[in-house]
């Protein structure tokens, strides 16, 4: 066995417990696939991350993300995660305020701003694409996986942004929170479409936050995330796309979580050129070593 530095920490949080909990591996040289797999299959976290030094010259480390059953090629909250862990043990340094991040969806930058307790960590997602926009009237899968979600002004659609997600606007806050998922037809409509599943949202109006997001993940297993880093950025491009972003110069605010007893909240951001930032702060919660 081999003794590796290990971090354990809360994503998009302003506080411990708030956010998504994520697992860090650090030293992860000598690890195969089996052994990355079989570490995240036992810590029982929506990801674990593990840090390997860069093989491109234009990166300031390689990262390999797993969830208890694969290998994800992107994710949001791992991302800024695992930027803020390399930046405390000291293994890179913001250039420009950008850390440059090497994982299957190739080489990523991230911004940085602040310092300590205050600071924040974006990561820029990769561009999203419209795949359709659906009707829940014609078709039965996706009217039974949204027959719990009132809707909003927007129509569905499905969207993707590195993983495909279903984004349902509903009719208001109260009715997003108070929805109970059909986890039988999300995961149906996820199979069928090759997607995550849905991703519904509402707009806030007189909240500290822009809009309230709930994910429904219905493949390979069916749980609500408590804060999607990757979700929300598809959903921002969505948004973007139909000239309807929230909050002042394409920046605005997601709570996230509530309903599974967390407190996430994203802060978003597109830019000039289109590409979405979603990030916010994150909150180092266990340190030590991890022997395998």
């Amino acid at each position: 066995m081999t003794s590796r530095r290990y971090v354990q920490l809360d994503v998009f949080a302003d506080r411990p417990g708030a956010g998504n909990p994520l697992a860090v591996v650090l030293d992860a040289a000598g690890l195969d696939d089996a052994a990355m797999q079989a570490i995240a299959r036992w810590t029982r976290l929506p990801e674990t991350t593990f840090v390997f030094a860069p093989t491109r010259p234009d990166a300031s480390y390689a990262v390999r993300m797993f969830s208890p059953r694969r290998e994800v090629p992107f994710a949001g909250h791992p991302s800024v995660g695992t930027a803020h862990v390399v930046l405390d043990a000291g293994l890179a340094a913001p250039v420009d305020g950008l850390l440059m991040q090497e994982g299957a969806a190739g080489v990523l930058p991230l911004r940085v701003e602040g310092d300590g307790a205050a600071r924040t960590i974006a990561v820029r997602t990769p561009r999203a694409t419209v795949v359709n926009e659906g009707d829940p009237a014609g078709d039965a899968l996706l009217g039974a996986a949204l027959a719990a979600l009132p809707p909003g002004a927007l129509p569905p659609a499905l969207v993707d942004g590195g993983r495909r997600w279903w984004l349902a606007q509903v009719r208001d806050e109260a009715a997003l929170r108070a929805a109970t998922p059909d986890w039988d037809a999300i995961s149906a409509l996820a199979r069928a479409t090759d997607s995550m599943g849905v991703c519904a949202y509402a707009r806030t109006p007189g909240r500290d936050y822009d809009l309230a997001v709930r994910a429904f993940v219905g493949a390979p297993a069916a749980f609500e995330d408590a804060a999607s880093g990757a979700a929300n950025a598809t959903l921002a491009a969505w948004l973007k796309s139909r000239d309807a972003l929230p909050g002042r110069d394409g920046r605005y605010v997601v709570s996230q979580g509530r309903e599974v007893g967390y407190d996430a909240r994203l802060e978003l951001r597109v830019d000039d050129a289109g590409d979405v930032w979603p990030g916010g702060h994150v909150r180092t919660i266990v340190t030590g070593q991890i022997d395998w």
